[in-house]
């Protein structure tokens, strides 16, 4: 008797308690198991994307333009240095920065791109959080969510995507915005939303969505369509191997389990 099957004998007739979790249904169903892309609704946005696309370049080159050394002025917010314009003499954050919630909220997003050693950072973070925070019940919308949202999570953290989804809905609702660049923003997702659909539909298996997200974090770019379907394969196999773990096998077949795997 090979000695796997050994082991497996010894407890066969043992009764066996399984720790099974008890996992809600998927939030998302089967949904996109059927989900076959519209082509011509496709063609439609690709068609006004294209033009939206050039208005806002056109729009971007003229701001360019307006800046007389463009290169020396981007250049300069490499360094954490530039933070420094911030502090008094003492080497503090000024106190009237507290009065331009935006501009507190732009510092505490660039203090997430922080390196170790960057003590101007450290400070920056825990100097914008303290106001942010302190701010926030006061603010009105859609200033308040904005914060809000940033301060349970910020951009550096987030899903690019899904970070555009919400700000889309902020940005709807300010008193002064550029109606070509909320067109733009629409339609560019909602184009991706669709290609997205098309890839989960290639993928059948309980809890696909999820997986699916893992996979967003990783290659978020549409023209990597291809990588999303196999990378969120992988994960789905490695998810069956990984609940096995933790939610179905006991300690004597896991250890046979093991012993499979590493081999």
């Amino acid at each position: 008797m090979a000695p796997a099957a050994a082991v497996m004998s010894n407890y066969e007739e043992e009764q066996i308690v399984r720790p099974v979790a008890d996992f809600s249904p998927s939030l998302w169903g089967d949904r996109f198991h059927s989900f076959s892309l519209d082509n011509k609704v496709a063609e439609k946005y690709v068609e006004e994307i294209e033009t939206l696309k050039e208005q806002t370049r056109s729009m971007l080159m003229h701001s360019i333009a307006s800046i007389s050394n463009p290169k020396t002025t981007w250049l300069q917010y490499l360094s954490p240095k530039i933070f420094s314009r911030f502090q008094d003499a003492n080497g503090k954050f000024n106190e009237s920065l507290c009065n331009d919630i935006k501009g507190l909220l732009n510092l505490y997003e660039a203090s997430h791109v922080r390196t170790h050693g960057e003590d101007i950072l450290e400070e920056s973070f825990a100097f914008s959080t303290a106001h942010l925070e302190s701010a926030a019940p006061h603010l009105k919308s859609p200033l308040s969510k904005q914060v809000t949202h940033a301060l349970e999570q910020s951009l550096h953290k987030s899903i690019p995507r899904v970070e555009t989804r919400y700000f889309i809905s902020i940005y709807e609702e300010e008193e002064v915005k550029n109606d070509v660049l909320l067109r733009f923003a629409k339609l560019d997702f909602n184009l991706l939303q669709m290609l997205h659909k098309q890839e989960l539909s290639e993928v059948s298996r309980n809890r696909a969505v999820e997986c699916y997200f893992w996979t967003m974090g990783v290659y978020a770019e549409p023209q990597y369509s291809q990588a999303h379907v196999m990378l969120n394969k992988t994960i789905a196999m490695i998810s069956i191997v990984d609940d096995t773990f933790d939610a179905y096998g006991i300690v004597k077949e896991l250890e046979v389990y093991t012993d499979a795997i590493q081999r």
